[in-house]
């Protein structure tokens, strides 16, 4: 039984994504509460939960947890039923998030924090958009999806980093130069200035080339743009609508949302989460505002895909057009064109982030910490507004009504906290918050009118298209050679792997590219990761092959998450092994010149508040390297990981010596050479 549900602070439910047994569990709960009064056997019941009644139950819960949260900020994070039902709980800009479930409650707040960094990417701040509309439900859903199915099978996705795509010298000089045609000719376009053009094969990254003003893509938005580009290519594996009404194992998810009664009547929100074809080309087709009647394939034909998404961190988030074009079967060449200048977009996101922040502060009747908060809100929105004046060209009449009705709006409020700052009088916070209602409904107003509009996504819809088709012409000699390399990035090879299992005989290992691990018999898999860039190097696991069966993916998953629970402990080095295999994980720091940085601090107690380890939720690492340095500049500093998996047979001091020649040598793969690391 699995349900992901999004609650706003009235306790209405924006998002609802369910499966079969999470319905029938609601539809049972309220008939024995008398919220259901038909007579229907179970198997009449439309599996659809109807968000009236999930409200109905879940508002005794949501409303607890949303008062711990905003008046004692001691919100839970995760509770276990009786019956071995979890729930776990999760923020984002006052929005309740919370998932119910039996799995193991670490993965269900990381399912969950991967939700709300989607919900983030797709909505912006402005999550009450997911109750109008069924577009940005089926992305969200979607890219859900999209993660579930590739942590199972990517260890990029798993481990949240991105994996390069391992090529000569002269191949990524060739890519290299066709991305920046690319970019010169979209250049061309006057709307589009800030550019990235990127090319992904299968799950892999393999070049990305900006234009010289872009704001900088994070790790975490290339891993981003894999999953959309796994979304779209489930629109070529859907065959048709008698596929959309086959059997249900009951375990996939549902996607659903409260909108109008006009879009319910639309045959979207009974169906499975893993998107059918007409809902997948319409997902991104009604991006350009195009009606469900224009023929499905219309888009699959000039084979572009369009998305506005918030791309960024923190609170440096940029609004972006994305589009996919497909160069051949799992090549993709992404174009990022920013939509709005960073002033604009990081301006109006940090106002609802402080507006949020207020809003608790001013039921706790936290004064004291309402000023900063307040100063901060002043700054955000003057950044956004100066973001808006300074891009003139992109304003039309709309926006230029919208921002001046909020200057008036904002003037009115800041008078009242300026008062209330001064008189420190409780009963003032009435007279705000009675108008605080209409200046957030402006903010949100000039949000989607200036970072989320989707007529951005109509322009340069043709040159976007022939430059595909130029980028798609001059590789095409190469596309067959990257589909296989995507397969077999490189492989670590060894002799049958039942004769170690008896250990009756002794195994050596080998790696395909430049016989690289011949000098670390024993070693059976890696996974190296400079948390600094967040690349990933690591052999293909490749299952077709019987000398692998012992090396599953179960035990690889299951030795990443003992490693990030030791992690999250605060061990930064563990080993252990079981009945097969000996494994290894080190987490360790060096300064730009290579050498090693000693933590001086305890860092157990100063991980409580830390996201979980990743980047997709967060970026962990950097806030690691920030407790643990608080002295040092987080760009002086320079974070890696290393996960080794050896033959149960191989020693400690086997696999330590193995790990720091690793570690020291591993630019012979990578092609970026590293200075020796003191892992322990």
């Amino acid at each position: 039984m699995k349900g992901i549900l999004i609650f706003d602070n009235l306790n209405d439910v924006l998002f609802t994504k369910c499966d079969k047994k999470f319905a029938f569990h609601i539809q049972k709960l309220a008939r024995a509460q008398g919220l259901i009064t038909e007579n229907k056997s179970t198997d009449d019941v439309d599996p659809k939960p109807c968000p009236n009644i999930i409200m109905q139950l879940f508002s005794p819960i949501v409303t607890s947890q949303y008062a711990m949260a905003s008046q004692f900020g001691n919100s839970y994070t995760s509770m276990k039923c009786q019956d071995g039902t979890n729930m776990v709980f999760d923020e984002y800009m006052g929005y309740t998030f919370i998932y119910v479930g039996i799995e193991d409650i670490e993965l269900m707040k990381r399912t969950l924090g991967i939700c709300v960094s989607i919900v983030r990417h797709v909505c912006g701040p402005d999550v009450t958009i997911l109750k109008s509309s069924r577009q940005k439900v089926c992305l969200v859903s979607s890219l859900l999806d999209a993660w579930v199915e590739l942590r199972g099978s990517e260890q990029s996705i798993l481990t949240e980093a991105v994996e390069q795509l391992s090529v000569n010298a002269d191949l990524a000089s060739v890519i290299l130069k066709v991305l920046n045609d690319a970019c010169d000719k979209l250049k061309t376009q006057s709307e589009f200035s800030n550019i990235h053009v990127l090319l992904l094969v299968k799950q892999k990254f393999l070049s990305l080339y900006s234009s010289k003003n872009a704001h900088d893509l994070c790790a975490s938005d290339i891993l981003l743009m894999i999953l959309m580009c796994w979304v779209i290519n489930q629109k070529k594996q859907i065959d048709n609508e008698t596929d959309q009404n086959g059997d249900d194992n009951g375990d996939i998810l549902l996607p659903h949302n409260n909108s109008s009664k006009e879009e319910e009547a639309k045959p979207f929100g009974a169906k499975l989460s893993n998107p059918t074809l007409e809902d997948i080309t319409n997902l991104f087709r009604g991006s350009r505002e195009s009606s469900l009647s224009e023929d499905l394939h219309s888009l699959a034909h000039d084979g572009l895909y369009s998305q506005i998404i918030l791309l960024g961190s923190e609170h440096d988030y940029t609004a972006n057009a994305v589009h996919v074009f497909e160069i051949d079967d799992g090549i993709y060449l992404v174009t990022i064109i920013e939509v709005t200048n960073l002033a604009t977009s990081s301006g109006l996101y940090d106002t609802f982030h402080y507006l949020n922040i207020i809003n608790g502060l001013q039921l706790q009747r936290d004064l004291d910490e309402l000023r900063p908060a307040f100063d901060s809100l002043d700054t955000s929105i003057k950044k956004g507004l100066d973001g808006i004046k300074k891009n003139r060209a992109n304003v039309n009449n709309d926006v230029d009504m919208c921002q001046r009705r909020l200057q008036v709006k904002w003037e009115f409020v800041k008078k009242k906290y300026t008062e209330l700052l001064k008189s420190r009088d409780p009963e003032s916070i009435l007279q705000i918050e009675s108008n605080t209602s209409g200046f957030t409904d402006t903010v949100k107003e000039l949000f989607r009118l200036t970072c989320f509009d989707r007529n951005f996504l109509k322009q340069g819809v043709d040159v976007l298209t022939t430059v595909g088709r130029l980028v798609r012409q001059k590789l095409n000699d190469f596309s067959d050679f990257l589909k296989v390399k995507a397969l077999k990035n490189f492989t670590l090879g060894s002799y049958p792997f039942l004769k170690v299992l008896n250990a009756t005989q002794s195994t050596r290992t080998s790696l395909t590219i430049n016989k690289y691990l011949e000098e670390f018999p024993g070693l059976v898999h890696f996974i190296y990761i400079d948390r600094t860039t967040h690349r990933l190097t690591a052999p293909t696991l490749d299952f077709t092959n019987s000398e692998t069966l012992a090396l599953t993916t179960k035990k690889i998953w299951n030795m990443v998450k003992q490693s990030r629970m030791h992690l999250q402990e605060g061990h930064l080095s563990v080993m252990w092994k079981d009945t097969t295999f000996n494994y290894a994980y080190f987490l360790w720091f060096e300064d730009n010149s290579g050498s090693p940085l000693k933590l001086k601090v305890y860092l157990n107690h100063l991980m409580k508040n830390f996201p979980v380890p990743g980047i997709l939720c967060g970026d962990y690492y950097r806030k690691l390297a920030e407790a643990c340095f608080p002295k040092l500049s987080p760009n002086k500093i320079r974070i890696y990981e290393l996960y080794c998996v050896h033959l149960g047979l191989a020693t400690s001091s086997c696999v330590l010596e193995h790990s720091r020649r690793l570690a020291a040598t591993i630019w012979e793969v990578t092609g970026v050479p590293n200075n020796p690391a003191d892992i322990l």
